[in-house]
């Protein structure tokens, strides 16, 4: 696919897309790749697409690199990560985003991001606490935030999306702990029928990250689906 330019309801700051290093095993209940599996036949499979390691990335732009994967995931062998670091920064005019549900890999001593000015590093948390029988292979939510609380020189940012029905002072000082430079929160759009919080608890969670704690909050539209 090669560099793509960002549409839809992912990240309306992102400008392109890049995905050398594709799919995912963590197997989320409420993933929209899963339905592009199920409807359309996406290959979901993990492997490395080394035509897209030769992709002209250009410059002065924002790339989300894994978009629709988590090149970060264990399964991701070290080589295939490292090539795709070094070609970011062969193009390090541009900012990349990285985002994982395995953060602790961001740690790993070989891990060289391009330009750290220039590199946003992010992680989903979707509530304090999943619900019983929610089921997800990716690592618990509190090792996550551990990794993102050690990865202080970075610029980092948290994305709690699909948001779900959470413990509101635990969920507050779990973002205040990490001070991400901004949270970007979103509701399930999907139809996957998770435990939501009212509106008055999300808007009461972000008044009090924007006003009490100054961290920017980046609202996605299918928020408006919990006002009503």
């Amino acid at each position: 696919m090669g560099l793509t330019k960002s549409k839809g309801n992912m990240y309306p700051w992102v400008s392109h897309t890049w995905n050398p290093i594709k799919g995912c095993k963590y197997g989320c209940p409420y993933c929209y790749v899963e339905i592009m599996v199920e409807r359309y036949g996406y290959d979901n499979g993990v492997r490395f697409d080394e035509k897209d390691l030769g992709t002209n990335l250009g410059m002065g732009r924002t790339i989300f690199v894994g978009s629709v994967s988590d090149m970060w995931g264990s399964w991701a062998p070290q080589e295939w990560i490292e090539q795709v670091l070094s070609q970011c920064a062969f193009y390090g005019n541009n900012e990349y985003v990285f985002q994982s549900k395995n953060p602790q890999r961001f740690e790993e001593k070989w891990v060289r991001f391009p330009n750290i000015s220039k590199t946003l590093i992010g992680t989903t948390i979707e509530t304090d606490c999943y619900p019983a029988g929610f089921k997800t292979n990716a690592p618990p939510i509190d090792i996550r935030i551990s990794s993102m609380i050690r990865l202080k020189g970075m610029r980092r940012f948290v994305t709690i999306e699909p948001i779900m029905n959470f413990d509101y002072w635990n969920l507050v000082e779990m973002i205040a702990i990490i001070n991400p430079e901004f949270v970007t929160i979103g509701a399930d759009s999907k139809g996957h029928n998770l435990i939501e919080p009212s509106w008055e608890k999300v808007q009461n969670f972000i008044d009090r990250l924007s006003n009490s704690l100054k961290i920017e909050i980046r609202q996605k539209t299918n928020l408006d689906r919990l006002k009503k």
